[in-house]
């Protein structure tokens, strides 16, 4: 009998990452990327682009070093944040209750088995833009930013693992989460899974940390939807002496025009030229990437990524001595 979905989980909410260079990284966010600042408080700044609706997708936090804080989660309702949080209860890695954080109500937070922080919510607040950026667009929220070249939305985070299948296992089993793509290797394992909740080809990705760490940020991905963006953010970049790690180019995997960079802080970002492909099909069969077809599937055209992009992850830890 095939098992009914879960539709529990809607979004991904929001991303929380830590850096050591707040002013740095900020400016990289507001300057460069056009995101607008919702407010601060303490050691955290809150920022969305300006075609996200919630009060904020990104929240920068400082840090000793960089990585991830957390990633949220929004449920598709009220009893369906109740329903998850018994199956996380039940799966041993709930965590606890917290009353909420800026913009948003109640949330759950958890670990995936890897130990990365997440959490569910529900109640979200809604950004309300002051009246010199109101836009005649209704379906915007705000003025497009006249700052840099400025990303429209949060579209996925991608997670380093030592263990792939265990921790994509856990998420479409308590969560719901759907595989769209992944790498399986000569040997069975799996170096890579893209999964989703939404016809996003995805919103959550885990790629084997090749240095054996647990708990690892590969990167966060902002998407521009228009791949010519990613030229003009290239030579904005080159100009002010960020550090572009590869592209711009195409992936095999999510069909994704993408370009990766190091912000000020030391994480990686990606920023997304398109979407990729969007899947509506509610019987679709996960893509599966052999060994020997990865070379199309990781560069489907462009340069070949460098062998650091396969290791670098925050926080830095270094590769053991032979």
């Amino acid at each position: 009998m095939t098992k009914e979905p879960i539709f529990d989980v809607a979004q991904i909410a929001h991303v929380e990452i830590f850096t050591p260079k707040p002013d740095e990284t900020l400016w990289f966010f507001k300057e460069l990327l056009g995101m607008e600042e919702t407010t601060r408080e303490g050691q955290s700044v809150y920022l969305r682009a300006y075609e996200d609706f919630y009060h904020h997708t990104l929240k920068v936090t400082e840090a000793k070093e960089p990585g991830i804080g957390h990633v949220a989660w929004r449920t598709s309702s009220k009893p369906a944040l109740e329903r998850r949080v018994q199956a996380l209860e039940s799966s041993g890695y709930g965590k606890k209750w917290i009353d909420g954080d800026l913009g948003h109500g109640p949330a759950f937070q958890f670990e995936t088995p890897d130990g990365h922080k997440m959490e569910l919510l529900w109640d979200v607040e809604y950004y309300k833009a002051p009246e010199h950026k109101w836009t005649k667009l209704l379906s915007r929220p705000q003025k497009r930013p006249l700052r840099g070249v400025p990303v429209r939305r949060l579209d996925h985070v991608n997670l380093l693992a030592s263990d792939v299948t265990t921790n994509k296992n856990f998420l479409m089993n308590q969560l719901g989460f759907r595989l769209r793509e992944h790498i399986v290797m000569n040997d069975g394992s799996e170096a890579g899974a893209w999964m989703s909740v939404s016809p996003l080809v995805h919103e959550l990705a885990f790629m084997s940390d090749s240095l054996g760490g647990r708990g690892r940020l590969h990167h966060v991905c902002f998407w521009y939807g228009y791949p010519q963006h990613l030229s003009d953010i290239s030579d904005i970049f080159t100009e002010n002496e960020i550090e572009i790690e590869a592209g711009p180019g195409k992936h095999g995997v999510s069909q994704a025009n993408f370009l990766y960079v190091l912000e000020p802080g030391g994480n990686r970002i990606e920023l997304f030229g398109d979407a990729g492909y969007l899947i509506f099909d509610p019987e679709w069969k996960p893509i599966t990437w052999k060994e020997d077809e990865l070379d199309k599937g990781i560069i489907w055209y462009g340069s070949p990524l460098p062998a650091e992009f396969f290791m670098y992850g925050t926080p830095i830890i270094e590769p053991a001595k032979v």
